[in-house]
């Protein structure tokens, strides 16, 4: 079992169960909510998580990217903890469970939902396999803003409410970059083994420095985003008020990541992938206080 949690990578599920969080609690400020499309939109977006780390470890290995030289966490199937067929598998269970969840949510929003779901499927298989893989071509960043930013937020906030608003689609930009900001973390510690292995990350394409300063716009960008959707009208002080209180853990990691390279990254991998969470859980927070 303990091979499976490496696997699954526990530490990276913030980035699905923030954004989530986010949509069904403005949902709820906007006094529209389901609770039980609240639990299943949750489960549905952990499981395509937990499917997108087996993808990664899996394709990866069959790829040749992973190595001996791979500064990050283990991959199981890399250092032959659990068999290739055994992971893939496991992918294949998750993205299966999801999308018979996926089902009720398909239900309930419509075909909005279901080329949302079949779209958000297509991005965890191709995320590290298929013909033409977006971790490989400097799309992973994008990929995690789309899709555990402005897909699961205002994907969540439309099944809750049947429309989408300026809010959520702010909140979902403010999120999404944040998870952006987590894969680039990843990929910056990685620069050195991706180049060796072909692997043309956005860090591989920037640099050292320019990814750096990307992080820095990355992280700040949704403090910015939140206040100017106060100043707008469209969330309340509270939101600003309450994730500003996240402001200096993010300025300590923008700092740290200045300065760190190679497998020193991979402690403040884990602590942007909390701010992703503790970000999301204030501004909802802050939503609630609102009311």
């Amino acid at each position: 079992m303990s091979y499976w949690m490496m696997a699954i990578r526990p530490r990276t599920l913030p980035a699905a169960i923030g954004p989530i969080l986010v949509g069904n609690v403005l949902a709820f400020y906007h006094q529209d909510f389901s609770a039980l499309v609240a639990v299943a939109s949750m489960v549905c977006a952990v499981l395509l998580q937990i499917g997108v780390n087996l993808a990664n470890d899996y394709f990866d290995f069959k790829s040749g990217v992973d190595t001996d030289e791979r500064l990050g966490p283990t991959r199981v199937t890399q250092q032959g903890l659990l068999a290739p067929g055994a992971v893939r598998n496991g992918m294949i269970l998750s993205l299966a469970v999801a999308t018979l969840i996926g089902q009720y949510l398909i239900f309930i929003g419509g075909w909005p939902i279901a080329l949302l779901a079949l779209f958000a499927l297509a991005g965890a298989l191709c995320y590290s396999g298929g013909p033409y893989p977006l971790a490989s071509h400097g799309l992973g960043e994008i990929a995690a803003y789309v899709y555990f930013g402005l897909v699961a937020v205002v994907g969540c906030y439309f099944i809750q409410t049947g429309t989408t608003d300026a809010s959520a689609w702010l909140l979902a930009s403010a999120v999404g970059l944040l998870n952006a900001a987590i894969m680039l973390v990843n990929n910056t510690r990685d620069r050195t083994t991706d180049i060796k292995a072909g692997k043309h990350t956005l860090a591989v394409r920037l640099g050292l420095e320019r990814s750096q300063l990307l992080y820095q716009m990355l992280i700040a960008a949704p403090y910015l985003m939140v206040t100017l959707g106060w100043l707008m009208g469209m969330l309340p002080g509270a939101t600003v008020a309450a994730c500003a209180v996240s402001i200096p853990m993010a300025k300590a990691l923008a700092m740290e990541f200045a300065s760190t390279e190679g497998a020193a990254l991979n402690p403040l991998l884990g602590r942007t992938a909390k701010l992703t969470m503790i970000f999301s859980g204030l501004a909802s927070g802050g939503l609630l206080l609102a009311l």
